[in-house]
């Protein structure tokens, strides 16, 4: 398997290269240059997350030095459940993805990548920074991932003051190899800085980087496993396949389940749900494509005004019309979601983070509106626990969250962050030091 740029203007890689370099010459997201078709009895003898993943996973590792430890990066990583829970409306489900250390999705994509990046030969003797751009979640996962790792360093770039407490906490706790920055600006502006590092290619040849966002493929790869894990289980309980709500903001989680449906796992229509940040819902409303200044919104996590991986959504779909006509993408605003955060804990007692509360609301407008028609399973993906959010959750559902022993474990150590400006020439003094 070979991957080439969504811009295809920089030369085709192999994994091991195309994970090490994050992001292609030409500025473009590494794409597989085809995808494997699988059918739901392809995996009839794999039960649990991690051997679906390997499964899932082998051919985009065929042909790459990674391939024998394929099975390994697996165990390593998929080290906690995805479960997929039953909500109180009918034929509504929710895929928790918060089982983490971090308390996030992104800990599957982050431990994936370390697992692979541990094992790619290094050939300067100098040590590998992984630069990342977070909006809350990502940073503290590859913080943890990495946390100690000989050979590599962590530079966390997030936007000063819009994030929650604990989501700072969190991404200043690691110390060691991890560093974090408190940016004067916006996720975006983040995203941007971390870019032109990676395009930088003078800084890279004396201070060797690569990305843990997801623009990297071992982010974005392994987020495929627990949609057809997931789907797997649902197909094999019920025959028919399930829809998601997936929350987003960057895309990255998004189009790993469009990956995966890609390649012929039994999953059905996808809807996107986002804030304030209108840029994927006036797109598929029919709007030219537009990046746009973040809005600051309460689900801080999807305060993005450029999401990355719309290259690769794309790619697998460069037809405009065609993409539009394929999904559902909606913009849920801060008053909705706390109202839905309050209700749904009244009505059911069921409790959201605010990415997720987006989801759920679309959820509703669907089955309200027939959309998401009678006879069809829905799964929203909850993508962060509820206590990472404790100064928005409580207040609105009158009751103190109890925080998950991984996340208390972090939340006692100390934290720190070095404030940065809003300037590439000073992260650039950074890196090189």
């Amino acid at each position: 398997m070979n991957y080439i740029s969504t811009r295809g203007n920089a030369p085709a890689l192999g994994l091991s290269a195309a994970l090490a370099a994050g992001l292609a010459a030409d500025g473009g997201l590494y794409v597989p240059r085809s995808l494997p078709k699988f059918s739901p009895s392809d995996f009839d003898d794999c039960h649990d997350l991690p051997r679906i993943a390997e499964r899932l996973l082998e051919p985009f590792f065929a042909g790459d030095e990674l391939g024998a430890e394929l099975p390994t990066i697996c165990r390593r990583a998929f080290t906690f459940d995805a479960p997929l829970r039953a909500l109180a409306t009918p034929q509504d489900h929710v895929l928790e993805l918060f089982h983490g250390p971090t308390a996030a999705f992104k800990d599957f994509g982050a431990r994936f990548l370390a697992a692979c990046m541990q094992r790619l030969p290094g050939d300067t003797g100098k040590p590998l920074t992984i630069v990342v751009a977070t909006s809350g979640d990502t940073g503290a996962a590859v913080g943890a991932a990495f946390a100690g790792l000989p050979g590599f360093k962590v530079a966390i770039l997030y936007p000063d003051g819009r994030v929650s407490p604990r989501q700072a906490h969190q991404l200043g706790c690691f110390g060691g190899n991890v560093r974090a920055f408190r940016l004067a600006g916006a996720f975006d502006d983040c995203q941007r800085m971390a870019k032109q590092a990676l395009g930088d290619a003078g800084l890279r040849a004396i201070a060797p980087l690569s990305s843990a966002n997801s623009i990297s493929l071992g982010r974005l790869l392994p987020q495929m496993a627990y949609y057809a894990d997931s789907a797997l289980r649902h197909f094999r309980a019920t025959g028919a396949a399930l829809n998601f709500v997936v929350p987003t903001g960057n895309l990255g989680n998004a189009v790993a389940c469009v990956l995966a449906r890609a390649c012929g796992l039994p999953i059905g229509r996808i809807a996107l749900a986002t804030n304030a940040n209108r840029v994927l819902p006036d797109f598929f409303a029919g709007a030219d494509y537009a990046a746009q200044p973040s809005v600051a919104t309460i689900a801080n996590a999807m305060d993005v005004g450029a999401p990355s991986n719309f290259e690769r959504l794309t790619w697998l779909y460069p037809d405009s019309a065609a993409l539009r006509r394929e999904f559902v993408a909606a913009s849920i605003d801060d008053d909705t979601i706390r109202a839905t955060i309050r209700e749904r804990r009244a009505r059911y007692a069921e409790v959201f983070c605010p990415h997720t509360a987006t989801a759920v609301h679309l959820l509703e407008i669907l089955r309200t509106t027939g959309a998401a028609k009678a006879g069809e399973d829905w799964a929203v993906v909850s993508t962060a626990h509820p206590a990472k959010f404790d100064s928005i959750v409580e207040p609105l559902i009158g009751a103190q969250v109890p925080v998950p022993p991984s996340l208390a474990a972090l939340l006692a150590r100390p934290a720190h962050a070095d404030p940065l400006a809003n300037d590439y020439g000073a992260l650039r003094e950074i890196l090189l030091a």
